[in-house]
């Protein structure tokens, strides 16, 4: 066990505390639940650069920060889309949840054909999840009432959700040669 990992414990920790004060009702709770998310997402950047800086990388952390990056983010979601009930929501919420399935289970079967590295990881991939931290954020900070700042978020998470949909479309091109039906690995099949 390391400070990356237990960064990541932490993150996996932080979620019933986030869905707790989400449901609060006080009027600060909004706020409660953005600042406890933002904390999730500070650590999410801070294990992975302590990781590599102190040269800590470990097969647990590589499975479970992921893991603990998505379950924040599809809980977040979640509960905006309970909480909002509307289009403007729920639509990039689909779109991102289902990127994720879909870029997990590329992920998971290129790495079953020794090819992980074609999907690895893009900048595209890091512009979209800090689109993404900041939209749910803004969302989350504020009551589903339509204020600038819910507008705004609107905005940032259709904006995310676009460079969800552009991202997974790269992976897929970059994966393209292993899932043809007549590529090297799968005519021995």
């Amino acid at each position: 066990m390391n400070i990356p990992n237990i960064l990541t414990l932490l993150r996996v920790a932080l979620i019933p505390i986030f869905i707790l004060l989400f449901y609060m009702p006080f009027h600060w709770s909004y706020l409660a639940a953005a600042l406890v998310f933002t904390l999730a997402s500070v650590t999410d950047w801070l294990d992975g650069y302590l990781a590599r800086k102190l040269q800590q990388s470990t097969p647990f952390g590589a499975f479970l920060d992921p893991v603990a990056d998505k379950l924040m983010v599809v809980i977040a979601l979640v509960l905006l889309v309970q909480h909002h009930a509307n289009f403007w929501v729920t639509a990039p919420a689909a779109i991102i949840i289902g990127r994720e399935l879909v870029i997990s289970a590329l992920r998971e079967w290129m790495a079953e054909m020794g090819a992980r590295a074609h999907v690895a990881v893009s900048k595209l991939g890091k512009y979209k999840t800090a689109l993404q931290m900041v939209a749910l954020v803004v969302l989350l900070a504020n009551p589903p009432e339509l204020t600038l700042w819910v507008i705004v978020g609107y905005i940032l998470l259709a904006m995310s959700a676009v460079l969800t949909l552009w991202s997974m479309v790269v992976y897929l091109i970059a994966a393209w040669p292993h899932l043809r039906p007549d590529s090297d690995q799968n005519s021995s099949k």
